[in-house]
């Protein structure tokens, strides 16, 4: 009980340590080499910060439960928006750019309704599975090309007076940047099964039932290194880096961890993932997208209301899958 509560404690401190060296490693990257924040958001931490639910669902599918990594990568989707979002945004609020919505929103809205379509007849064949991962490598490549000639921006007014100071520590910068990047990466993952698993103890020696663990404390879990990612980005004022963590993320749970589920083991899919799951994803996806148009149509950041609303969707969503368990 107490080794728990020790591990939960020092997890913490060692997730919110590594979620700032991650995001200074990132941020320092996309300085250097002149890379859109938004697109270190969507490559580095979206895939970073999913590299989790990957693990657990391809290892899910090759142990013959692929229906687990279907619920891990669209209920990953869930939380990423109405959670993760919804709190970085109460806390910090979001600039919204026009290429987001106008570009990179519809992506994230596409890759939704075209994981509905395929669980229209309640199944994912390996032709599925290939169809996702195809679709992955297609919007990566339009975002790097897309991103990179629009031209990265953010940084033109940054202080460059002392050419002198800033060659001279120009490679170590590199150096360090990957460093931190690395080390980060490696210590949100580490921490946050540390947490997982304390809380999992904790839990567990107060009486609480495994499936109520599976879908709050395993459920959030999982969800930390996007979290405390996005709201170091925002904090750090790296608004596109935080909400493209969040995109990137998403789209990564649907494309790549789906379609490489489906191609390791064909999944026969229970009906209440699609009415339930798959339509709370679809619902709460429309809303970001709807939220954020609003903001950038009335020029206002995207906050604390949306926030609030998304947070409200996750309490609602956490309801509705303890009421249709029975419990």
């Amino acid at each position: 009980m107490w080794l728990a509560v020790i591990a939960i404690l020092i997890g913490l401190a060692i997730l919110v340590w590594s979620a700032d060296v991650f995001i200074d490693g990132a941020t320092a990257l996309a300085q250097k080499f002149r890379v859109p924040s938004f697109l270190i958001g969507v490559l580095i931490l979206g895939i970073g910060t999913s590299a989790p639910e990957m693990v657990v669902s391809v290892l899910a599918a090759l142990e013959g439960s692929p229906e687990l990594a279907l619920g891990n990568a669209y209920g990953s989707n869930i939380i990423n928006i109405a959670l993760v979002l919804g709190a970085t945004v109460i806390i910090s609020p979001i600039i919204i750019r026009k290429a987001i919505v106008k570009r990179d929103l519809p992506i994230l809205l596409m890759i939704t309704a075209v994981a509905a379509w395929q669980l229209r007849d309640g199944s994912l064949s390996q032709a599925d599975g290939i169809v996702l991962l195809v679709l992955l490598v297609l919007v990566l490549a339009t975002q790097i090309v897309l991103s990179i000639r629009e031209g990265n921006h953010e940084h033109d007014n940054d202080v460059i007076a002392d050419d002198d100071a800033s060659t001279k520590h120009e490679e170590p910068s590199v150096i360090r940047g990957l460093g931190s990047l690395f080390l980060g990466m490696l210590m949100l993952v580490a921490s946050s099964r540390a947490i997982v698993w304390g809380a999992v103890e904790v839990a567990t020696f107060w009486g609480l039932s495994e499936l109520i663990i599976g879908l709050t404390i395993v459920a959030v879990g999982t969800s930390l290194p996007e979290l405390v990612s996005s709201l170091s980005a925002a904090r750090k004022g790296e608004h596109d880096m935080a909400l493209g963590n969040i995109i990137g993320s998403n789209i990564f749970n649907t494309l790549a961890v789906v379609g490489l589920a489906t191609v390791i083991a064909p999944i026969t899919v229970n009906p209440v993932i699609f009415s339930r799951d798959v339509m709370a994803m679809g619902l709460i996806t429309v809303l970001l997208v709807v939220l954020c148009g609003f903001a950038f149509v009335t020029n206002r950041p995207f906050g604390r209301t949306s926030g609030a609303m998304l947070m409200l969707f996750f309490v609602g969503y956490t309801g509705w899958l303890i009421q249709t368990v029975n419990l």
